[in-house]
């Protein structure tokens, strides 16, 4: 008599048993392995309830915690990649829905908020917000069809999520003293647009933009890096207002300053096209002139249907 196979339950029990889970007993059933799979979707949505948290508070008026809602959703746009990546629990659907809302929290929502702060008057100036919008969509579907899956260790084109929060962090810059003292006489409204223009601009070009710099004791330069984001993380808690908007704005120019100057590199010739020395010594060819004189017409003889030189 056949024993008949168990059939399993359902996914999780029909997976193979990990070497982690013969280790602690089985401990670990289906319930706590689910919770560790929708654990990046759950900062996923985090970061969407922020992005429309801030569309309803900059349609209220409250243009400072508008800002502030964007960047509590860029970060949790940081973490949701690496929390999938950390317990290796990333999928196709986690890629199209982090690509989904952060198209509402770093393209439609900083549009807004530059509407509703600059653009609401004039017939025709939604036109600018929409252009960004625009160029936030267009960024990220290209981004999952060329970058999606294996690590890169630069962005093509600037992240929307950096766009968005330089968009979203000007208002609470423009609150602080040394805006007002240096800088509230200046037109903004025309300055926003043209930095909007330039973000879209950024989000579609193909020009490398390093990602977050991994932390390590044992290197120099991981020292260096450690040293370096432990400092930021001390500015944005202790003067937020004064960090995000310039910080990013200098992670902005810095990627297109980089990509010049490395252009410019690449363009200069390893030695002066004018110098008449060659590093090699020329080659005496020497000359036949027999290939320089005129041929000779050849004369047919009459008689013999034979030419003749």
């Amino acid at each position: 008599m056949s024993a008949r196979p168990i059939e399993p339950r359902d996914e999780y029990d029909a997976a193979p048993e990990t070497a982690s889970r013969r280790r602690d007993g089985g401990r670990r059933g289906p319930g706590f392995r689910r919770g560790i799979i929708i654990l990046p979707s759950a900062f996923t949505m985090g970061n969407l309830f922020f992005g429309v948290w801030a569309m309803v508070s900059a349609a209220r008026g409250d243009l400072l915690w508008a800002g502030w809602f964007i960047i509590f959703s860029g970060i949790l746009d940081m973490l949701d990649g690496r929390i999938a990546r950390f317990t290796r629990t990333g999928s196709e659907f986690g890629e199209e829905l982090d690509s989904l809302v952060d198209a509402i929290s770093f393209g439609v929502a900083p549009g807004l908020i530059m509407y509703h702060q600059f653009y609401s008057d004039g017939a025709w100036n939604w036109v600018l917000p929409f252009i960004y919008i625009s160029a936030a969509v267009v960024r990220l579907a290209r981004f999952n069809v060329e970058q999606v899956g294996g690590a890169k260790k630069h962005f093509l084109g600037l992240p929307s999520t950096t766009a968005g929060m330089v968009l979203a962090s000007f208002h609470p810059f423009s609150q602080t003293p040394l805006f007002d003292t240096y800088l509230a006489q200046l037109p903004w409204p025309q300055i926003m647009g043209v930095v909007m223009i330039f973000l879209a601009v950024l989000m579609v070009s193909h020009i490398p933009y390093a990602k977050f710099p991994r932390i390590s004791f044992s290197t120099p330069r991981g020292i260096f890096n450690a040293v370096v984001i432990f400092a930021a993380l001390f500015a944005a808690i202790t003067v937020p207002r004064y960090y995000f908007f310039p910080a990013l704005v200098t992670y902005t120019l810095w990627g297109v300053t980089k990509s010049f100057i490395l252009g410019l590199q690449e363009r200069i010739p390893d030695r002066d096209p004018l110098l008449d020395e060659d590093d090699e010594p020329e080659q005496k060819r020497p000359l036949d002139y027999d290939q320089l004189s005129p041929k000779r017409r050849a004369r047919r003889d009459p008689g013999s249907g034979r030419s003749e030189d």
